[in-house]
């Protein structure tokens, strides 16, 4: 697998370059950006070898670093996953073996969502030391970016699940975000330590006497999510799902609320002309753009997955998320975070009788 110790890697990252609402166009575009941040990388580039071959050749920076490998099919955004896991041709499955056979390090797609989360968990399966892979992301808060999982992987998650995220947002935030000690929080119904069940409780414990304890918050509440609380929140993937779509539901109200009120009257209209230089760092600050880039983290192999209907701006950050990870060593990360793990929790081997 790419994160063992085999040969380096020939490629940075495998790329699906059919994947997405305007592929392959955005996504060559997308790297032409890339290519200017990451001039050393290499990049594997699947998909139709003439289409992509042709649109690469307008791209000269792009085209430096990136090589084509032919895929006769592509995976359309609303085939069923299972369908998606026969086809053995598609420019993702391809851009998957890739990874599985350490040829690179990871894969970034912006198409089907369900298919690559399916194919990676088949294809490259679980880090050994890790029980279930976590879906993450980055957004905004009132003090930086902070790091959410899981936001639907798993909707159901007992303690141990959230101890593993906690470790592998710890260690996220440590490649990606640039963090030397970055805080932790579980999401719970109340921050006193008897609220919530059994399994926030006891994984509370566990991060308390682990080597993440000086930096664990315990827990949080839902507004601590955009106030910036903490750098990391942990939740199961049904409340983080819930959560990430109330808060994207409560962003978009604000944008068209704001677009309502400075259209409303000609005095508005004026006052927006006063605000627009606040306005546009506000937009700047609030650009989706900054936070594409879904992240299934737990797997032998970095998994970035780009929104399907970004712009190269987009896609280029979730190039950029991806190379993070890689250059950082994310994976080794978490396999020491989980060994620290291991070694704090108290032993269940039976005790040995006295001579």
């Amino acid at each position: 697998m790419a994160d063992g110790p085999a040969a380096q890697p020939a490629f940075s990252l495998a790329i699906d370059a059919m994947g997405g609402d305007s592929a392959p166009e955005v996504v060559l575009d997308g790297l032409e950006l890339a290519a200017e941040r990451h001039p050393n990388a290499r990049f594997l580039l699947v998909g139709d070898e003439s289409r992509v071959g042709a649109g690469l050749a307008r791209r000269r920076r792009a085209a430096r670093i990136c090589s084509v490998r032919h895929a006769p099919e592509a995976i359309p955004g609303d085939m069923k996953p299972t369908v998606a896991l026969r086809i053995r041709g598609s420019s993702l499955r391809i851009a998957i073996d890739a990874v599985a056979s350490g040829e690179a390090s990871g894969i970034v797609s912006a198409g089907n969502t369900g298919a690559l989360m399916a194919l990676s968990k088949i294809v490259l399966k679980t880090l050994p030391e890790v029980d279930r892979p976590a879906l993450a992301a980055i957004g905004p808060s009132a003090r930086g970016d902070v790091v959410m999982l899981d936001l639907g992987a798993n909707v159901q998650c007992d303690a141990r699940n959230l101890v593993e995220f906690a470790v592998m947002g710890d260690a996220f935030a440590r490649a990606v975000l640039g963090l030397t000690a970055p805080s932790i929080g579980l999401l719970n119904v109340g921050s006193e330590e008897l609220k919530g069940d059994d399994r926030v409780r006891a994984a509370a414990e566990t991060l308390r006497d682990s080597h993440l304890g000086p930096n664990f918050r315990g827990f949080i509440e839902g507004h601590d999510i955009t106030a910036g609380t903490v750098d990391v929140v942990v939740t199961d993937g049904f409340t983080g799902n819930v959560a990430l779509k109330t808060g994207e539901g409560a962003l978009k109200l604000m944008r068209d609320l704001l677009r309502q009120v400075f259209t409303s009257s000609v005095p508005a209209r004026l006052g927006y002309l006063l605000a627009r230089p606040a306005l546009d760092r506000l937009r700047e600050w609030m650009d989706p753009r900054r936070y594409n880039g879904a992240i299934l983290i737990g797997l032998r192999g970095v998994v970035v997955k780009s929104h399907g209907g970004t712009d190269a701006v987009g896609f280029a950050h979730a190039v950029d998320v991806a190379m993070d990870m890689v250059t950082h060593g994310f994976n080794a990360k978490i396999r020491d975070g989980m060994a620290r793990i291991a070694a704090a929790a108290p032993s269940t081997a039976p005790p040995v009788p006295a001579p």
